[in-house]
């Protein structure tokens, strides 16, 4: 099964961490080893920032369930025309892909970690 934190790495920012951290060490400024503990921090402080740091929920109707998928205790569901509410705004997307997983199948977990805002 793949981990949890992969998801991390496959967003916007994770994949642009890893393409700039990839990029330095090709051109020496940074070691193979100093970029895995980079991604490493950044596994930590992902899980830390949304256990931590996020307040918000949202909730979602409507649409159209395109496909969805369960493998090795991860829903994989692809949603189309969503209407997605907060406290804050309401918002139809017009193409969702949401991944869930049930953390307590995660064989290792992350080591939890304390930033500045939670000492």
């Amino acid at each position: 099964m793949a981990e949890a934190i992969d998801l991390y790495r496959q967003s916007v920012i994770g994949v642009a961490l890893i393409e700039t951290l990839d990029e330095m060490v090709a051109s020496g400024a940074l070691s193979p080893d100093l970029a895995m503990a980079v991604v490493m921090q950044f596994d930590k402080s992902m899980c830390h920032a949304l256990d931590k740091h996020v307040e918000s929920r949202a909730t979602f109707k409507g649409g159209n369930l395109r496909t969805y998928r369960y493998c090795d205790s991860i829903w994989t569901l692809n949603l189309r025309n969503t209407t997605f509410m907060n406290e804050e705004i309401e918002t139809v997307l017009p193409m969702v892909k949401i991944v869930a997983y049930d953390m307590r199948m995660i064989e290792e977990p992350v080591e939890p970690i304390t930033c500045q805002q939670c000492q």
